[in-house]
């Protein structure tokens, strides 16, 4: 007897139950919402006491889905879903009716070189060599998204390589960049495990100048790597002007909320060629570092 004629399970998938479920004999007993199969019931999943059910679901399907993709690592881009691209820059500043809107037209326009840098970044990072075991490395992740976001999936496809988007449900109309691969676009309800998923394969991290979403992505970052609940790992701030700006790091020292060394955890840079020279260099200091104990 061949282990071919051995069946590889002896119970029915679930989906072939779930078929059968929906062609039960219409009764009072069958009909009633109790009747249904736990997993179909959409009613009973989206109780509020089914949360931790849906916290549990919301991290494993896109941990399952990157696992069979053979997603090693990722290269992850934070950043505003508002900054233009270069040839869209002008219309902006075109549309805009007063001073204030001309102003704020005017410094997203300035922002706009960001989005060259973040999809030639993108480029960069989607050409790295997989591993020894064929698994991907520093795959271009980012929010799903536009403007930023759009520019690192579309960097990705410019060179053929797949992209990933974590896109979130969201009050107005979101829906997912055309440049993120199909089978990598993920949807989420909650931004915790979103964020979660953003880091849990990240390797570096490009942050691009953006509001809310992108300082508590970033910020966030930061914080578990200060707490030691995550190992350190090449955090790239596009744009010192900005940063500086709108933030003000050495203040943060001088009132003794953060130490001198807390701002080592990250680094400015301008060009998408100093970001990717100084990601490798960085995992290359850390192999021969590695390479260097195992000797010892």
């Amino acid at each position: 007897m061949s282990n071919r004629e051995i069946p590889k399970r002896v119970f029915p998938p679930a989906k072939d139950d779930a078929a059968s479920a929906r062609h039960v004999a219409p009764a009072p007993q069958t009909t009633h919402a109790s009747y249904r199969l736990a997993f179909q019931d959409m009613d009973f999943l989206l109780r509020d006491d089914l949360r931790p059910v849906r916290f549990q679901l919301e991290l494993m399907k896109p941990e399952l889905l990157l696992e069979e993709a053979k997603i090693g690592s990722t290269f992850v881009f934070y950043g505003s879903a508002r900054i233009p691209e270069a040839d869209k820059a002008d219309m902006l500043v075109g549309a805009a009716v007063t001073d204030t809107q001309r102003k704020i037209a005017e410094r997203l326009k300035a922002k706009a070189r960001y989005y060259d840098e973040a999809r030639t970044l993108a480029q960069l990072a989607s050409q790295a060599a997989p591993d020894a075991e064929g698994r991907r490395q520093f795959v271009v992740c980012s929010g799903g998204g536009p403007s930023i976001m759009e520019a690192a999936n579309r960097g990705a496809a410019d060179v053929g390589a797949d992209s990933i988007g974590l896109n979130i449900v969201l009050p107005h109309e979101q829906a997912p960049n055309c440049y993120v691969t199909p089978s990598l676009s993920f949807q989420f309800h909650y931004f915790a495990l979103r964020k979660m998923h953003f880091l849990l394969r990240a390797r570096a991290v490009a942050v691009f100048p953006g509001g809310f979403g992108t300082f508590d992505e970033t910020f966030e970052l930061l914080t578990l790597i200060q707490t030691g609940k995550m190992k350190p790992l090449p955090i790239l701030f596009f744009g010192k002007d900005f940063w500086t700006r709108v933030v003000d790091f050495d203040a943060l020292v001088g009132e003794g909320v953060i130490s001198p060394n807390d701002l080592k955890l990250f680094r400015f840079v301008e060009t998408a060629d100093d970001a990717w020279e100084h990601v490798t260099a960085y995992w290359a200091k850390r192999e021969a570092e590695r390479r260097q104990q195992a000797a010892e």
